[in-house]
């Protein structure tokens, strides 16, 4: 306990040094912070994948889903403090003097703070595609295109880092993280893209198998909940003291509570494996019109602006339980609109087109 404490407080002097010094950074890294939001890789990173690349695309959603089911395993267990409630509670400061720390609307996330999702969220999907270009050049052969494979591979990896490290900072900046929160999950979301690296059972899996791991992730994250309710101990611990010492009510959002994020991952992971498995899917992704360009191109448009349609899509906040069934059903139409809606509506619109010039 004191070894945290005294992480803890050279945590908040990092804080500090960056809320004073870096002030002139203060958009940039507030947009940081939103590039390393995990609901981005629902709406703008897959949408973009999977059109170019099926295999990538579908990997994508299981790192995403599997890595953040981990990060909220990993919440529960670590029971990690957040710097703007910590400061607020900690008796280490003399004559209850606690730091400042300043406070944003993005700053008053409800969950426990370690490790962070927004750093392993990014960390893993950035790392699927990084790994994912690189593949393409690795099978260069000759002399010259071995040279431009070796320039590419540090240029990817150094913009790979250089997101990371941004996120980071920008996650310590908020005082939404501790410097130890961030760094973990970095290495966490690698660690998981790694793993799904070696795991191409995912792309031929069946309607009955993506129930299957839906059901065991959620069995499993609520059987935990309620087990350790029953020795006394409340995961949601974070949660009030959130909106205890945040500094704008306004600012607390039930979707960063830990079953929102939950409920949100497991209806991305069932709508993917409904697409997949849908007769649309067939149709279209896999018939001729597939590998024209023109084809991807349109679905990509499609998608991403079908998707930001969804972001006007404002579910009820007053009722917990119509909120999760909701959000899942919201999280579930998104990959479903990319994997088989647009892209069967595209087919179906050129193929009309090809009809009337013959």
């Amino acid at each position: 306990s004191i070894k945290m404490d005294l992480l803890h407080s050279n945590g908040v002097l990092i804080i500090q040094h960056l809320q004073r010094d870096y002030r002139a950074y203060q958009d940039f890294l507030n947009f940081m912070s939103h590039v390393g939001d995990p609901r981005n890789i629902f709406s703008i990173y897959f949408p973009l994948w999977f059109q170019l690349n099926q295999v990538v695309g579908t990997k994508m959603i299981w790192v995403a889903v599997i890595g953040d089911w981990f990060n909220l395993i990993f919440k529960w267990i670590l029971f990690g403090h957040r710097p703007y409630w910590w400061v607020q509670e900690t008796m280490i400061y003399p004559n209850q003097s606690s730091p400042c720390l300043e406070q944003f609307p993005i700053t008053c996330e409800t969950g426990p703070g370690s490790p962070s999702g927004h750093a392993m969220g990014s960390s893993c999907i950035w790392y699927v595609m990084v790994t994912a270009a690189l593949s393409y050049t690795v099978r260069w052969k000759d002399k010259s295109a071995v040279t431009l494979h070796r320039l590419t591979w540090s240029f990817l990896w150094s913009i790979f880092w250089i997101i990371q490290i941004s996120v980071c900072i920008s996650r310590v900046f908020i005082a939404t993280h501790f410097p130890h929160q961030v760094i973990l999950g970095v290495f966490a979301g690698i660690l998981v893209a790694e793993a799904f690296e070696h795991t191409p059972a995912i792309q031929t899996a069946s309607l009955r198998m993506y129930i299957k791991t839906n059901l065991f992730l959620f069995i499993f994250a609520l059987g935990f909940y309620l087990a350790l309710k029953l020795l006394d101990i409340d995961l949601l611990w974070s949660v009030p003291k959130a909106k205890k010492w945040c500094a704008n009510p306004d600012w607390i959002n039930i979707d960063t509570t830990p079953f929102a994020g939950l409920v949100r991952n497991l209806g991305a992971l069932f709508g993917l494996g409904l697409g997949l498995n849908s007769e649309m899917f067939i149709t279209s992704c896999k018939g001729k019109n597939s590998c024209k360009i023109s084809f991807r191109i349109v679905c990509i448009a499609a998608s991403l602006a079908a998707l930001q349609l969804y972001n006007f899509v404002k579910i009820p906040t007053h009722t917990e339980y119509l909120f999760y069934i909701l959000s899942f059903c919201k999280s579930a139409a998104m990959p479903l609109t990319v994997v088989a809606l647009v892209p069967y509506c595209v087919h179906s619109l050129m193929r009309t087109t090809e009809k009337k010039l013959n």
